[in-house]
């Protein structure tokens, strides 16, 4: 570093009278030193006014630089700074900010020669903290931070030590809220991985280089619980060397494998959505007559399931993809759905022997006006001549499309095992739909093939929803506790 011609300014603090060595270099900036016995201050200043008496009260500090010897500094390998990390507390982690929370101890450790001593006996030396502004510190930061604050009661929680050979321990307590990208696909039977990235802002690895502690590098406290979460023993260390327009920057970082346990979202979510399943299943043993017992039931059960679902969603972040949870919770929802829907299929059954009985007695009617109609046709053909044809054709397509129709609603009943009767009606008889009619057949024999049929409906979905629901559950826990586990223990 190359410096002009040097003015003298002094400055009195009480006794002891300092000098600066002041110089405008040419982007207008003020270099400063200030000697010392052993050591040179050199301070980066930017301010336009040259005058020394106002010096002091009205320079702005860019940078700081400690130098010790005889010499002005020289370029040379860069300073390699090795870090360890304490972890005092883990927690708070959070799905919705994805983000987690952490108090620790951060360590960073590097030679100075300049600041290597051998008159005083002690193999180091403890300073206090305000000391820390006179000396040069790497310029870390956390590059995944969220949020940062330093610790002050009840003083600065730092730690400055300095060796005999130079040797600088700078210790600080942090509480920091770092990012923390998830993955919840799985959710709540997820594993999750955290990251702790360490970077240099200011210098390139020109000039720094940071660097993992060989042993010890990360200490966990012994006592650290984790409400949800277990955090496993293995740590990956690693490097994160960043390239940006502006050079390549030194970066290591910490991964966090963390391992969800789902004590909670059993007590909460699974084990009341499975009963409220299971409740859903009372309705098969009901009469089917007890409408108001079975539709209220149904309803309650379903409206129970949405609540849960809307809950299960609420501490969650609105990602675009399906979680374990939606699949358990939509399941649920189908299932006491359809039990709801189930008893409207058994009492629409149980009913149709009325409708049976309405349409049988209109394909009477509709007999007895064909029969009507055929009669008086036949008196009118001497009567009207050509007309007669042209009225005898519409009431035989009228006739047909009632046919037809009663044709298609027969199809239902023959289902059942039931043929609409028309007594008194023997052309109608001769017809496929009604060829097979059971002769004799009363009201209340009809009535109970319709009851047998709703309540054989009810009896298989006793047996056909418990297998159902029993073989999802199979399939999921199969799923996501064992193949998908695996996966996941695999790719970390």
């Amino acid at each position: 570093m190359d410096y002009p011609a040097v003015r003298t300014c002094w400055k009195r603090h009480g006794d002891f009278k300092e000098r600066f060595d002041a110089s405008i270099h040419r982007d207008r900036a003020w270099h400063v030193m200030t000697r010392t016995s052993r050591c040179h201050f050199v301070l980066l200043f930017s301010d336009f006014d040259t005058s020394c008496d106002r010096l002091p009260e009205h320079l702005r500090y860019l940078s700081v630089t400690i130098i010790c010897g005889d010499n002005l500094p020289l370029t040379g390998p860069p300073v390699n700074v090795t870090c360890n990390i304490f972890i005092n507390s883990f927690g708070s982690i959070t799905e919705t900010t994805m983000d987690y929370r952490l108090n620790v101890f951060l360590r960073q450790q590097w030679n100075d020669p300049r600041l290597a001593y051998k008159e005083y006996p002690d193999d180091s030396l403890d300073l206090d903290p305000s000391m820390l502004d006179s000396i040069w510190k790497p310029d870390l930061f956390f590059a995944n931070e969220k949020g940062a604050n330093f610790h002050e009661v009840t003083t600065d929680n730092k730690l400055l030590r300095i060796f005999q050979n130079g040797n600088v321990l700078y210790s600080i307590r942090l509480t920091l809220t770092l990012s923390c990208p998830m993955d919840l696909k799985n959710f709540p039977m997820d594993s999750q991985t955290c990251t702790m990235q360490l970077e240099s802002f200011g210098y390139t690895m020109n000039d720094l280089i940071f660097e993992w502690l060989d042993v010890g590098a990360l200490q966990v406290a012994d006592d650290l619980t984790l409400p949800q979460f277990v955090l496993k023993e293995e740590k990956g260390l690693g490097y994160c060397t960043k390239h940006y327009n502006t050079g390549k920057f030194t970066c290591i970082e910490v991964k966090f494998y963390l391992e969800r346990q789902m004590g909670y979202y059993l007590i909460q979510m699974y084990i009341p959505s499975l009963l409220t399943v299971i409740l859903s299943w009372v309705s098969f043993w009901i009469n089917m007559d007890a409408a108001p017992a079975r539709v209220g039931l149904g309803i309650t059960t379903v409206l129970t399931m949405t609540t849960q679902s809307s809950g299960s969603r609420a501490s969650l972040p609105k990602v675009s993809y399906v979680k374990a949870i939606d699949i358990w919770m939509a399941v649920c929802l189908l299932f006491v759905f359809a039990a709801l829907l189930e008893y409207a299929a058994v009492n629409f059954v149980s009913r149709q022997h009325k409708e049976f009985f309405r349409l049988r007695k209109k394909l009477k009617e509709q007999q007895r006006q064909r029969t009507a109609s055929g009669d008086g046709t036949a008196k009118g053909k001497s009567v009207s001549g050509n007309d007669a044809p042209r009225g005898n054709m519409a009431h035989q397509c009228t006739a047909c499309a009632r046919e037809e129709e009663l044709v298609q609603q027969g199809l239902l009943f023959h289902s059942f095992g039931l043929a609409l009767s028309a007594e008194g009606a023997p052309e109608m008889d001769a017809t496929p739909v009604f060829a097979d009619l059971p002769p004799g057949l009363g009201f209340y024999d009809i009535r109970r093939r319709f009851v047998d049929r709703a309540k054989r409906i009810d009896t298989v979905a006793r047996a056909v929803f418990p297998m159902s629901f029993l073989m999802f559950n199979v399939l999921y826990w199969l799923t996501y506790k064992v193949l998908r586990h695996e996966d996941l223990l695999a790719k970390l």
